[in-house]
């Protein structure tokens, strides 16, 4: 597991080949010829580096083995370009976003846009999640012992992110119990420019995206996507990699959580050097979407070896897997899982003496296929190991049955919004809506009040203009 290493906090998986460079130079003067990436899209390293190796590097910033609260913060700038993604969430942005956060944070935040699929947007216990207004952002809370995730009642501002971050990071000495206790402590905590949640999030169901390769971005671009199936980076293959993005003005890599990393911007002049150079080192870009669609845990053999068991299966009765992601935790884990399909191995029985039992499993499916729904179904419980491949190539199957019902569904409801018709009071100034039944949390209206009965003092939640300047129009839903 990734708390048993000593982890590198990388900031939103973002590194530049300088930055990479470094650390590859840092951890090989140590003896190393290898690093791994963590789910988190950090950086792991074996946990027999002392504390004393570690303190001559200033540059590193270090989590020792053991050290907990403090974790690194997911981004999903890696998708940026080369994903779908919401028109004003470009790949700057995040850039200047990841700064407002410090080195070292108590809790897991992620900054995630749900129009991509690559990068889960519920893993953290703070979940910003882009919206369709411009710089404005859902939140998503889950602290620590919480079962559920639940929505904060506003969304946020960009450049008030780390602002709100850190102030829950404060409500943690007061136990706060719900969501509602979080955002009274936080907004008397600070000034923000919050605007209220105008319509539930949306997150559109896309396939899994294949993440490996040499692909194309626009007219003269390209992007690489790297995986070694053993999470052993050679160094040295980085170091040479790190100079070649130098060479090619490439300004950033980015680790995905999925144990791999992505190279942007190549151009169009120098994918034949590229070529040449995975050529020569022999590296494979075409592992097939069963080696892809992985999550395990960090250092574990005995999940590497389950994987490569169900791999050759899927591999021998020919079986597609394309879109799905896998996943394999234990007991011993508190999973939080945003896999696809989940196995789950149980924990053995205490038996005495010298008898010994054989491992069992469950199987676990997200609604609709959909780790993002966050509902997981119970396919089998208590199951042994030569009943997986079986029972895993079943529900491929009712995955691919079912297939494109969500799309339908989708359109399904549209076209009965297409139908209603919804009256609501518009600034006309800025535009921001009041809907009677959302009520405006930021100013403490609550929810179903009529737009008459507002204070004449009531203010537009993101100019300030009057009550006066509302008026009623009928939105098309």
């Amino acid at each position: 597991m990734s708390n048993q290493l000593n982890r590198l906090i990388v900031k939103g998986g973002v590194l530049s080949p300088g930055e990479l460079n470094y650390i590859c130079e840092s951890v090989e003067s140590l003896g190393l010829k290898t690093i791994s990436f963590g789910a988190r899209q950090d950086i792991l390293l074996p946990k027999d580096i002392t504390s004393e190796d570690l303190t001559q590097f200033e540059k590193l910033k270090i989590v020792e083995a053991g050290e907990v609260g403090v974790e690194n913060i997911v981004s999903s700038y890696v998708c940026a370009d080369i994903f779908p993604s919401t028109s004003w969430l470009t790949g700057d942005r995040y850039l200047y976003l990841l700064e407002q956060f410090g080195a070292k944070s108590k809790l897991k935040i992620n900054l995630t846009d749900p129009k991509q699929r690559l990068v889960p947007l519920f893993t953290g216990n703070i979940n910003f999640i882009a919206s369709d207004h411009e710089d404005y952002w859902y939140l998503y809370v889950r602290l620590p012992g919480w079962r559920k995730t639940k929505m904060y009642p506003a969304l946020i501002y960009s450049w008030d992110l780390h602002k709100i971050e850190t102030a829950i990071e404060d409500t943690l000495q007061e136990e706060p119990e719900t969501i509602e206790m979080i955002f009274d402590l936080v907004s008397d905590a600070v000034d923000t420019n919050n605007r209220t949640v105008d319509k539930p999030l949306e997150v559109p169901f896309y396939p899994f995206p294949y993440f490996e390769g040499m692909n194309k971005i626009g007219m003269d671009k390209y992007w690489l996507g790297l995986y070694w199936r053993n999470n052993k980076y050679d160094i040295s293959f980085l170091k040479e990699m790190c100079k070649l993005c130098s060479e090619n003005k490439i300004g950033k890599v980015s680790i995905t959580p999925w144990k791999s990393f992505i190279v942007k911007g190549i151009p169009k002049e120098s994918k034949l050097v590229w070529e040449k150079f995975l050529g020569k080192r022999g590296i494979n870009v075409r592992h097939s979407m069963l080696e892809l669609n992985w999550h395990l845990p960090v250092n574990n053999q005995d999940a590497l070896n389950l994987k490569k068991y169900l791999v050759s299966n899927f591999d021998q009765n020919d079986i597609s897997t394309y879109g799905l992601t896998f996943g394999i935790t234990d007991y011993s884990k508190a999973a939080y899982y945003f896999t696809s399909v989940v196995v789950e191995k149980n924990k053995q029985p205490e038996m005495i003496g010298n008898f010994q039992t054989r491992d069992t499993y469950n199987l676990l499916y997200a609604k609709n296929f959909d780790p993002n729904t966050r509902e997981y179904i119970m396919h089998v419980q208590d199951v042994d190991k030569v009943e997986l491949p079986g029972l895993l190539m079943e529900l491929s199957q009712l995955y691919f049955d079912q297939l494109g019902s969500e799309t339908k569904e989708e359109k399904q409801i549209e076209t009965k919004k297409e139908l209603t018709e919804l009256e609501v009071y518009q600034c006309k100034d800025c535009l921001t809506v009041y809907d009677e039944s959302f009520g405006d949390i930021t100013q403490n209206i609550a929810s179903k009040t009529v737009f008459n009965e507002l204070p004449e003092n009531y203010e537009c939640s993101l100019c300030e203009a009057p009550k006066t300047s509302f008026e009623k129009v009928v939105l098309v839903k």
